[in-house]
């Protein structure tokens, strides 16, 4: 192969990630515009505007705030069933009612990127929001490794400070 042939691979090898890429921007572009349009609508908009300030005055992942979750049982079970950036999607999905490992398993990068830009925006509600907690949290609640755990880390310092 010579200099020339191997630039025009080169550019051609350039020209299909970049494709691949635009496809995911893409994607991610779609999920920005739509994010969460479930809440606005009934079952989820009348429970979300009843819990959105108690849940914001609570403590994520306290008794009071599970609490929270479990009076909100129709609104959120609607909203999983309707929201791919939610591992609770996917067991509700494969009636696994498992609550670990499995949904996350089923998500795609698209999803994944949405969830942790989900949960950076949902500590911006709570009076003690953390995300880095969050990530510590939700790493026991849905069973992921140190790995991915590291990556939702380096993401945030990377992109949301």
């Amino acid at each position: 192969m010579n200099k020339y042939e191997c630039k025009i691979e080169t550019m051609e090898h350039i020209g299909k990630v970049k494709a691949f890429i635009i496809k995911i921007v893409n994607a991610l572009s779609y999920r920005s515009a739509t994010h969460d349009d479930s809440k606005l609508k009934e079952p989820e908009l009348s429970i979300f505007t009843e819990f959105t300030p108690k849940l914001a005055g609570s403590t994520y992942g306290s008794d009071e705030y599970k609490t929270f979750l479990k009076e909100m049982s129709v609104a959120l079970d609607h909203h999983y069933d309707n929201n791919p950036h939610h591992p609770e999607y996917f067991f509700r999905k494969n009636n696994s009612g498992f609550t670990g490992m499995v949904g996350l398993y089923d998500m795609t990068l698209v999803d994944i990127v949405e969830m942790l830009c989900d949960w950076k925006a949902a500590t911006l509600r709570h009076n003690n929001g953390d995300i880095y907690k969050s990530i510590e949290q939700n790493q026991k609640r849905f069973g992921y490794s140190n790995e991915l755990k590291q990556i939702f880390i380096n993401t945030v310092k990377s992109y949301f400070e």
